[in-house]
C-alpha cells in the first residue's frame, strides 16, 4: 500500500500527535491557565542543599576517592580467605582489605580531613573463590562475579557493608559501588579448564554455567578483537563469560540485583565496560534504576588517547549516564606526567571536551586509576608533578576522582603493580594537603561545581584558566617548569577588583595577586613548578541559575534533581517546556520535582522563582514513553551497496517517532549467533506493553534515505523481560 521514500502512516502519526497535544493542553488548563500549578506553596518541604550527602543524584560538588577494597586496609582479619587465593606478598592474590578497614578510616577522619565526600569502592558482590588457571590470579579486584545478590565474604558481611554506608553518611560521605553487569568470570581460553566455568548464581541458586549454557544466558562469540563497536559488544573481554543482557532472565536479574544494593543506601554506581554491552539494554536498565532511586551513574568507556570518539561522545550525551573522562586524564598525564605534550595541548582537550560533552561537569575526571600506571611512576617519581596534576584535576570541570594512595605518592606501572597496598595514612604529605585545601572548594564555590571554563593565559609550560558561574570565580595557574619561573603579564580575569591570596596558602609556591576594576591582574612571577588558586564567592545569587539536572533521562513520575543557585527559600515553579512539574522539595540551591506526563521527547527545564525571576533553560532532558524493556529488532534480506547502512524508525520516541534523522542505527550484521549480512539487528530500549509500528530504512553515505515498501511492521512489546522480533525487508 505504501511506496519507497514515503513516510509510513504519516497522517495517522499527525492525528495521534494532535490528540496528545489537545490532551496535554487540557491537562494544563485544569491547573489554571498562565498560573504556576505548584507555585509558592508552604506545603513544599525545604529538602536538602545541593552539597548534602543526601543528594545522591548529583555529584558536581563532590570529590570521589577510588578504593581497591582488598588493598586499602585489613580491618577484620577474621574474614580473610585461606588457601591459595590469599598471599599478602603476591599482588595477584587477596591481601585482606575489607569494609571494616574503610569504616576504620572513616572514623579516623582520613577522608574528611582530605575533603573527600564520596568513596568509590570495589564491586561488593560475591566473586569466584578459585585462582584463574590462565594467570594464577584471584578475584581480589571484584570483577569476576558469580552471585550479584551476595556479598564478597572476604570484604565482609552484609552487616559490615551496611555499617560502612551508615558511617560514611554520618561523615557526609557518599558511597559508590563498582558494578559489572557485562560478565561473570573467565570461562574460555583454548583447552584451559576453568573450575568455576563462569557460573552465575542468584542468591545461591545456580542459573547457568558457560559451557553448560542451554538458556542463552551468555553470548558465545569468542574474544573481542576491538575492531568495531559490534565486535566489542557481543564478543567476550579476554575470555570472561559474556552475559547476554538481551535474555529476559539476565535483564530481570540485573535490575533486581542493582536495586538490592541501592536500597541499602548506596548513592552511586560506576558501571564497568559500558562499551561492551548493548546501549539500548543499558538505557532500559538505567530507566529501571532511576525509577527506583535517583542516583549518580557513570560508566567506563576506555579511550587511550585525547581525540574525540564519536560513539563514546554519543553514549555520554544520550545514554543517561556519565562517563569516566579518559580524554581529560590522558591530556593531564601527557602534559604534567610524561611531558609528551604541552599545556597548550591540555587546553585544547579541555576546550574540545567542553564542546563534545553536553554535560561536561558531570563527567568523572581522574589522573590515574586501577587500569593505568600510577601518576607517580609516569612522572618518574616527581612529587611536584603529582601535586600540580591534582591542582588541575580539582579545579577543572567534571567530578574529580583521587585514586587511593596516590596522595601518598604510591607507584606502580601496570596491573597488578598499580594496585599495591595503601602505603600509609600520612596526613602531612604535601599531596594530601593540596587535596585538603582544594577539595572543599567543590562545596563552597559553585564555580567549580557548575562553571564554564575559560583559558586566560598560556604558554607551553604555563596554564592559567578560570571557572565562572553566576559571578562566582575560581582562577588556577600552574607552571610545570621546575627550572624556571614565569613572568605573567597581560592577564585578565572576571575576579572583581581587589587582592586575592592563594587558596593553598603558598603550599606549592603560589602568591597573591591584585586585580584592577578593569579585570587586569598586576604583573607577577609564577615560580618554578609553582601552582596557585584564587577565588571569589558571591554573597548572594542575582537570579535563579540552573547548574545541573540529574539524571537527564526519565519517565513520567520519576524524580528529577535540579541544582544551582538563587532559587530562593520560597517555592516557585518548574516547567518542562511549557508543562508544569510537581515540586517535591525546594531550597535556594536544590529542587526536586516529578517528571510531568508530557508527550515523550526532549525538553528544556526552567525554574521560576517565587519572585517571578526566571532561570536559564537547561536543555536536553529526555522524557521516555514509559517503563522500558529491551527488544531486539531483526530484518532479513536487507541487501545494501557499499557505504549504505540499515536503520530502524518507528512510532514511539525511542524509535525516532518516524523521523528518519533520529532513526536508530546503523544496525549490526556481523555476529554469527545473532545475525549475519544481509540480516541486520539492533537492541533497543522501548516502552513496555506497547503496540509499536516500525519500519527499516536504508541510508547511504550522502544521507539519502530509502524506506521499506508495504505496510508498517507491528509488534507488542513485553510487559517485562526482553523480546526479539524478526521480519523480512519489504521491497
Amino acid at each position: 500500500m505504501y511506496h519507497k521514500n514515503v513516510r509510513p502512516d504519516k497522517k495517522y502519526s499527525r492525528f495521534l500527535a494532535a490528540v496528545l497535544a489537545v490532551f496535554v493542553a487540557s491537562a494544563g488548563s485544569f491547573a489554571g491557565a498562565g498560573v504556576p500549578a505548584f507555585a509558592a506553596s508552604n506545603s513544599v518541604p525545604a529538602g536538602v542543599a545541593d552539597t548534602s550527602v543526601s543528594n545522591s543524584a548529583g555529584f558536581s560538588t563532590d570529590v570521589i576517592y577510588q578504593i581497591v577494597t582488598d588493598r586499602f586496609l585489613d580491618g577484620d582479619s577474621s574474614n580473610n580467605p585461606t588457601g591459595a587465593i590469599f598471599d599478602k606478598n603476591n599482588l595477584k592474590k587477596y591481601h585482606g582489605g575489607d569494609w571494616a578497614g574503610i569504616t576504620q578510616e572513616l572514623n579516623n577522619n582520613y577522608f574528611s580531613n582530605m575533603g573527600v565526600t564520596a568513596l568509590w569502592i570495589s564491586s561488593p558482590v560475591e566473586n569466584i573463590e578459585t585462582l584463574d588457571p590462565s594467570n594464577n590470579c584471584a578475584s581480589y579486584h571484584g570483577y569476576w562475579a558469580k552471585d550479584f545478590f551476595r556479598t564478597n565474604p572476604y570484604f565482609g558481611s552484609i552487616s559490615d557493608f551496611q555499617t560502612m554506608i551508615n558511617t560514611a553518611h554520618s561523615k557526609g560521605i557518599k558511597i559508590v559501588i563498582d558494578f559489572a553487569p557485562n560478565h561473570t568470570s573467565t570461562a574460555e581460553l583454548g583447552s584451559t579448564v576453568f573450575p568455576e566455568d563462569g557460573r552465575l548464581y542468584r542468591d545461591g541458586q545456580l542459573i547457568s554455567g558457560f559451557k553448560t549454557d542451554t538458556q542463552n544466558i551468555f553470548n558465545h562469540e569468542s574474544w573481542t578483537d576491538f575492531s568495531t563497536l559490534e565486535n566489542c559488544t557481543y564478543h567476550s573481554l579476554y575470555g570472561l563469560a559474556d552475559l547476554n543482557q538481551m535474555n529476559g532472565t539476565v535483564d530481570t536479574y540485573m535490575k533486581d540485583a542493582v536495586n538490592k544494593w541501592l536500597n541499602m543506601g548506596v548513592d552511586g554506581l560506576r558501571v564497568d565496560a559500558v562499551k561492551h554491552m548493548p546501549a539500548g539494554w543499558q538505557k532500559n536498565w538505567l530507566s529501571s534504576i532511576y525509577t527506583n532511586k535517583p542516583v549518580f551513574v557513570f560508566g567506563e568507556w576506555f579511550n587511550g588517547g585525547t581525540s574525540s570518539d564519536a560513539q563514546m561522545d554519543s553514549f555520554a550525551n544520550n545514554s543517561g549516564m556519565s562517563l569516566l573522562d579518559f580524554r581529560f586524564a590522558n591530556a593531564v598525564r601527557n602534559a604534567l606526567g610524561s611531558d609528551s605534550s604541552t599545556m597548550k595541548d591540555l587546553d585544547s582537550v579541555v576546550t574540545a571536551t567542553g564542546s563534545d560533552y553536553r554535560e561536561v561537569n558531570d563527567q568523572v575526571t581522574f589522573i590515574d586509576n586501577h587500569d593505568m600506571s600510577r601518576f607517580m611512576t609516569l612522572s618518574s617519581n616527581n612529587r611536584r608533578d603529582v601535586e600540580n596534576a591534582y591542582v588541575v584535576l580539582l579545579t577543572s570541570s567534571g567530578v574529580p576522582t583521587v585514586y587511593y594512595g596516590s596522595e601518598q605518592y604510591a607507584t606502580g606501572s601496570s596491573d597488578p603493580d598499580n594496585r599495591g597496598d595503601m602505603p600509609s595514612f600520612n596526613t602531612n604529605s604535601t599531596a594530601y594537603k593540596v587535596i585538603g585545601k582544594l577539595a572543599p572548594l567543590r562545596k563552597s564555590n559553585p564555580a567549580l561545581a557548575y562553571g564554564t571554563s575559560k583559558q586566560r593565559w598560556m604558554s607551553n609550560d604555563v596554564y592559567v584558566y578560570e571557572r565562572e558561574f553566576d559571578g562566582n570565580v575560581v582562577v588556577t595557574a600552574v607552571n610545570r617548569n621546575e627550572g624556571y619561573g614565569c613572568n605573567i603579564s597581560g592577564l585578565f580575569t572576571d575576579l572583581p577588583a581587589g587582592s586575592y591570596s592563594d587558596v593553598m596558602g603558598g603550599l606549592l609556591g603560589g602568591n597573591s595577586i591584585s586585580v584592577s576594576s578593569s579585570g587586569a591582574v598586576s604583573n607577577f612571577t609564577l615560580g618554578a613548578g609553582a601552582s596557585a588558586v584564587w577565588q571569589y564567592k558571591k554573597a548572594q545569587a542575582s537570579a535563579p541559575q540552573i547548574g545541573n539536572v540529574d539524571p537527564m533521562i526519565g519517565i513520567a513520575g520519576n524524580t528529577v534533581t535540579i541544582s544551582g543557585r538563587g532559587f530562593g527559600s520560597t517555592a516557585g515553579s518548574v516547567t518542562f517546556g511549557t508543562a508544569q512539574a510537581q515540586v517535591k522539595t525546594w531550597n535556594d540551591s536544590m529542587i526536586t520535582a516529578t517528571v510531568p506526563s508530557v508527550t515523550p521527547g526532549k525538553y528544556g527545564i526552567q525554574v521560576t522563582a517565587a519572585s517571578g525571576a526566571k532561570s536559564n533553560s537547561y536543555a536536553g532532558y529526555e522524557v521516555m514513553t514509559g517503563t522500558q524493556v529491551p527488544v531486539r529488532f531483526k530484518v532479513n534480506n536487507a541487501t545494501t551497496s557499499y557505504g549504505t547502512n540499515v536503520y530502524l524508525v518507528g512510532s514511539v520516541e525511542e524509535l525516532g517517532n518516524w523521523d528518519a534523522s533520529k532513526a536508530i542505527g546503523p544496525l549490526f550484521n556481523n555476529t554469527a549467533s545473532i545475525a549475519s549480512y544481509p540480516t541486520w539487528f539492533c537492541d533497543v530500549n522501548v516502552p513496555a506493553g506497547t503496540t509499536i509500528n516500525y519500519k527499516f530504512i536504508k541510508k547511504d553515505s550522502s544521507g539519502n534515505v530509502t524506506w521499506e515498501s508495504g505496510n508498517n511492521h507491528t509488534t507488542v512489546t513485553p510487559s517485562s523481560g526482553a523480546a526479539t522480533v524478526t521480519v523480512d525487508w519489504q521491497s
